[in-house]
């Protein structure tokens, strides 16, 4: 094992995680890693708050930089190199030095794929225009800060409105910029039901920001210096001089697709509980591979830099030849708007519906402290339950400061495969400036016993 060659493509989190594990398992293995852009190991979804102003440079949000593990882990990183091709047969991989124009083989004996996933990008003109952006490296944060220094926009359009469409939106109004966020769908968070976005919608257009919903992008116009200056959906123009695309992702899979390595149904690479590929010596890792979701008990895409550290530890210890099986996701993921909280974790109400579950929900109302308690806020607690056994499937938050967290408890219990009845009587911790005496999440659990 101490002589067997890994390289790795791709250097943020899946990619990097693994490869230090190996490094402190083997200090002496070779360990060469290819990543096409600049940096290494970075915080993308800081990327908002750096763009908001929140955070004073680039730099925190980096947490390694490629000279680090270079020197000080002997890893090879070679930053601005990106794989084009995987020759299996002959254990060998085509990398193109993109500083120096030229292409070279490496040879492997174990390889791991960590691409990562791309954003989706419509296909209409001048939609790769220099003021139009797509949120995915760290790169490209930086290059929406310094497009805002160079020509500061009045007005601002977002398309999508997911996590990155919510958190842009924030951030472009702490900019002063006046905002539309425009979605196809009929509400914002598609991954959560509607009855819980519906305040995430008011409290933005309360800070501002234009919404409109079930409208489609078609269109985007530039003007005589070649910026985007406005667009247009189906519905209506808006102005804009700045577009941030934030309309969904895609694994970045075609590099072993191409290869002959199995995908998934979802597109992402297909890999066991080991994070291994249908190919021999051959690892994925990260948001392009598959993850296990555990409450719909079969393979899902779940692109979230919490899970791509993870796929890349249980990777890691299984190319330092250890045993290590990943256990399954949930697809938890928490954002906000300005003081309102959104979390969710599990099941939705829809997607149990589109399994053919049995199920109940309960929906409540209840306060982040005890009321009488200064500071206390709202919270909307969602649970969805099997209507047989009582297990919690999933579960919803939106509040005010203090609520989105208690999503944690909710992930614990259903990866516990608790009932609610259990949650329940679950000896929370409670003090008034905390919660009330009887934790929301456990006021929703009580009302589905």
């Amino acid at each position: 094992m101490q002589n067997r060659k890994l390289v790795v493509i791709g250097g943020d989190a899946a990619g990097m995680s693994a490869a230090s594990k190996v490094r402190r398992e083997h200090p002496d293995r070779e360990i060469v890693v290819f990543e096409r852009g600049r940096h290494t190991s970075y915080a993308a979804c800081g990327m908002p708050y750096y763009i908001a102003g929140m955070i004073d440079s680039a730099e925190p949000l980096i947490a390694r930089r490629p000279e680090v593990f270079r020197e000080k882990q002997q890893i090879d990183v070679r930053i601005r190199h990106e794989v084009v091709g995987i020759d299996l047969a002959g254990k060998r991989v085509q990398v193109s030095d993109l500083d120096r124009g030229e292409r070279f083989w490496e040879a492997w004996d174990e390889l791991l794929i960590a691409t990562g996933a791309a954003p989706l990008v419509p296909d209409l003109p001048n939609v790769h225009a220099e003021n139009v952006f797509s949120l995915s490296t760290l790169q490209s944060g930086i290059d929406v800060f310094e497009d805002m220094r160079r020509h500061p926009p009045r007005t601002a359009v977002i398309a999508g409105g997911g996590y990155v469409g919510i958190e842009m939106a924030e951030a472009l109004v702490a900019r002063g910029v006046e905002v539309s966020l425009i979605d196809m769908a009929a509400q914002v968070m598609t991954t959560m039901d509607p009855d819980m976005t519906a305040g995430i919608v008011d409290t933005m257009r309360a800070a501002g920001v234009s919404v409109f919903l079930e409208e489609r992008l078609e269109r985007l116009d530039i003007g005589a210096d070649g910026r985007v200056c406005s667009l247009s959906t189906d519905k209506r123009r808006l102005d804009a001089d700045l577009v941030i695309l934030g309309l969904g992702i895609r694994p970045n899979s075609d590099l072993a697709r191409d290869a002959g390595i199995d995908l998934g149904e979802s597109g992402a690479i297909r890999v066991n509980r080991r994070m291994q590929t249908s190919a021999a010596d051959v690892w994925a890792a990260g948001d392009c591979a598959e993850s296990f979701h555990l409450v719909k008990e079969r393979p899902a895409f779940i692109a979230l830099g919490t899970v791509a550290n993870k796929h890349g530890l249980v990777a890691g210890i299984n190319l330092s030849g250890g045993r290590q099986e990943f256990p399954g996701v949930l697809g938890t993921a928490i954002t906000r708007f300005q003081d309102l909280e959104i979390a969710r974790t599990g099941l939705s109400e829809s997607e149990t519906r589109d399994l053919g579950i049995a199920y109940r929900t309960k929906t409540v109302d209840a306060l982040t402290r005890s009321h009488f308690f200064p500071g206390a806020g709202k919270v909307k607690v969602k649970l969805v339950v099997e209507d047989s056994s009582g297990r919690l499937l999933g579960g919803q938050i939106v509040g005010a400061n203090g609520a989105g967290k208690r999503i944690d408890a909710l992930a614990a219990a259903i990866s516990a495969r608790m009932t609610a009845e259990q949650l329940v009587y679950l000896d929370l911790a409670y003090a008034p400036p905390f919660s009330p005496v009887w934790d929301p999440v456990q006021t929703a659990a009580r009302t589905l016993v």
